[in-house]
């Protein structure tokens, strides 16, 4: 793994954002089923106020977004170890790590901007269409990567300027998971925002599912979609 990539990513993610585009060009949702139910550009108009924001905020119940689908099932936007509910016009995309090919050099610049610690970017689920600017990301790595808190650790380590972290256990679809609220400082933005990771270990591997917004506000606002993802975390 490439000394600071998760630093690597964010840099690219930061402009991504700032220009108004996915690092991985569209967005994919997932219909009730699982079924891929539309293909839209990732735009981000930034135009959206605090009363029209309702898609990524909007809530079911104790701070739980409604749900508008799923990922992580064979046949939905991104296969993955596990499967956990998408927060209503949250749209999802697979990243595909070998997009530039399969050359040596390829696989280089994939491993610097994808791989964060043990895990690599393998699914983003953009809040744009819901009005909000953030993603929901989700890593997965491979069977023997150690424990959940060892594999969060090491993720959160390779992000680069992080402080003021709070871990805590937590259980869901039969997983045992542990998950950390922090503050990430960036340097392409110079401002210090709040963000959230959790970890699982599956028999497939670890998967991280990281919140990450423009600022603390962005990522408040987002906290019900994230909400919903861990309560309905599951073996896929």
């Amino acid at each position: 793994m490439s000394i600071g990539a998760g630093t690597a990513w964010r840099g690219a993610v930061a402009a991504a954002v700032l220009l108004g585009g996915a690092l991985t060009g569209c967005s994919q949702t997932s219909d009730d089923d699982g079924n891929h139910a539309s293909r839209t550009p990732a735009t981000a108009t930034g135009t959206g106020t605090a009363d029209a924001r309702t898609g990524a905020g909007a809530q079911a119940a104790g701070g739980v977004a409604r749900r508008g689908g799923s990922v992580g099932a064979a046949g939905s936007a991104c296969p993955l170890p596990v499967s956990f509910d998408v927060a209503a016009d949250w749209k999802a995309k697979a990243v595909a790590a070998n997009a530039g090919g399969d050359s040596a050099e390829a696989e280089a610049l994939a491993d610097a901007f994808l791989r964060v610690g043990p895990v690599t970017a393998a699914c983003e689920i953009d809040a744009k269409p819901a009005g909000n600017i953030g993603f929901l990301r989700v890593y997965s790595g491979t069977p023997g990567s150690g424990d959940a808190r060892s594999v969060l650790r090491a993720f959160l380590a390779d992000e680069g300027d992080v402080s003021k972290e709070r871990y805590s256990p937590f259980t869901a679809g039969g997983l045992d998971g542990v998950e950390v609220e922090y503050l990430y400082t960036s340097k392409a933005l110079d401002e210090r925002r709040k963000e959230s990771a959790l970890a699982v270990v599956t028999p497939k591997g670890p998967v991280v599912l990281h919140l990450g917004g423009l600022d603390t506000e962005e990522h408040d606002q987002m906290l019900p979609a994230y909400e919903l993802a861990k309560r309905t975390l599951r073996p896929a």
